[in-house]
């Protein structure tokens, strides 16, 4: 595993056990409200997350009021 911060490794083992089934689409506040982060603190590390981690793939799906993230397993 590369450097990740404690809120990178949060984010990460939150959203691998949340996909061990398959895909699922999250919001970052959704996210955020889970680990006890904020909404702009998630978003902007998952596009970097995607990057480094081979764990899962992020991938942002759409944008409407906020952005929505799809996320597969590795």
């Amino acid at each position: 595993m590369t450097d990740f911060s404690d809120e990178d490794r949060r984010i990460l083992a939150y959203l691998h056990d949340s996909v061990a089934r398959g895909e699922r689409y999250f919001r970052s506040k959704n996210i955020a409200d889970q680990l006890g982060l904020s909404a702009k603190q998630v978003g902007v590390r998952l596009p970097r997350l995607d990057e480094e981690s081979e764990e899962i793939d992020i991938e942002k799906w759409s944008r409407a009021k906020s952005t929505t993230w799809r996320v597969t397993p590795g």
